[in-house]
């Protein structure tokens, strides 16, 4: 239809139900009630907003009317607030359909084919879990959270975990990933061989992908592809599809292999901005200085980076994380 969603965390949200008569079975609860079948208050106590079915259909608008172009907003998805306070991030249909095109080439047939979404849909691996298997054929399956594979007799039958390393090294413990997964997708926190290792002795996955990427950013921004001969600790990997990314010092000019800067990443994917913050905005998001193209932007991400000798980069941390000792 041509807008945006924002992801909201279920508590604190009102309930919609399709059929006034359903109220009834409801618990006493303080929450606001949307029905779509009635104009008639609710007896109870609900807060009552009714909309009937045909108003809403009504609303419906055809496509051609819609006038959709690829700068128009997709959804904000707000940041942890890890390094600060949490932000709306802003992003474009573009970033958004950049991101899903990589991961249907990246990613094989018989990896999307059955994709676990475990992850809160207020945080950007969602995005990954959601659209991408939806976008060429497979199918996902919900669950709560990830944790509720260690409970249960029956292991689920997906294909593919996207989640962060302290959860799959708790289902690597106890023999918990499901036999049929082929591929585990690993974000939001450092992964160490140690990790790796465990999940590759204790199921039968054939590749472990350690990617990374801000909020600001769609969802993943590098890849480090590990499978059964990788002996090395794993990196932050090498650019998706339709991403530069540049390790700069403070003056702006680049940085030598093995010299830790600062990462700058500019793209398809790159966010519009924070939402109603032009100024945060207009400090993180600057202009390519390397580029012809005057609206051309990167983001600066606060991390610290090097270079290695093979062409992937190495995460050492944050820029506030500094501490000057002498000069």
């Amino acid at each position: 239809a041509g807008g945006a969603y924002v992801p909201l965390e279920d508590s604190g949200v009102s309930l919609l139900l399709s059929q006034s008569h359903l109220g009834k079975r409801l618990p006493v609860t303080t929450q606001q009630v949307v029905y779509l079948d009635t104009d008639s208050e609710a007896d109870g106590n609900y807060g009552v907003i009714s909309r009937q079915a045909e108003t809403i259909s009504e609303e419906n608008i055809a496509k051609a009317e819609i006038d959709l172009n690829p700068s128009h907003l997709a959804y904000v998805i707000y940041t942890s607030g890890s390094t600060g306070k949490p932000k709306g991030v802003c992003i474009e249909s573009r970033n958004a359909t950049s991101f899903i095109i990589w991961s249907s080439k990246y990613f094989q047939e018989k990896e999307l084919e059955s994709v676990l979404a475990s992850t809160t849909i207020c945080f950007d691996l969602s995005i990954f879990e959601i659209f991408s298997p939806l976008a060429v054929g497979g199918k996902i399956v919900l669950v709560d959270k990830i944790l509720d594979l260690l409970v249960g007799d029956k292991l689920l039958d997906v294909s593919l975990i996207n989640t962060v390393p302290s959860a799959i090294y708790e289902l690597s413990l106890h023999g918990r990933i499901p036999k049929s997964v082929v591929t585990i997708n690993l974000a939001g926190e450092a992964l160490r061989k140690k990790v790796v290792d465990l999940v590759f002795s204790s199921s039968n996955v054939e590749h472990v992908n350690n990617l990374y990427g801000p909020s600001e950013y769609t969802t993943y921004t590098t890849v480090d592809s590990l499978d059964r001969r990788s002996t090395f600790e794993p990196t932050i990997g090498k650019a998706i599809a339709n991403t530069s990314l540049y390790v700069l010092q403070k003056s702006g000019d680049f940085l030598p292999t093995g010299t830790v800067g600062e990462l700058h990443i500019g793209g398809v994917g790159l966010a519009r901005g924070y939402l109603n913050n032009p100024e945060l905005t207009a400090e993180k998001f600057v202009r390519n200085p390397f580029s012809d193209d005057p609206s051309d932007r990167l983001y600066k991400t606060g991390d610290l980076v090097r270079w290695l000798p093979d062409g992937n980069l190495e995460f050492i941390g944050r820029v506030d994380d500094q501490v000057k000792i002498r000069g």
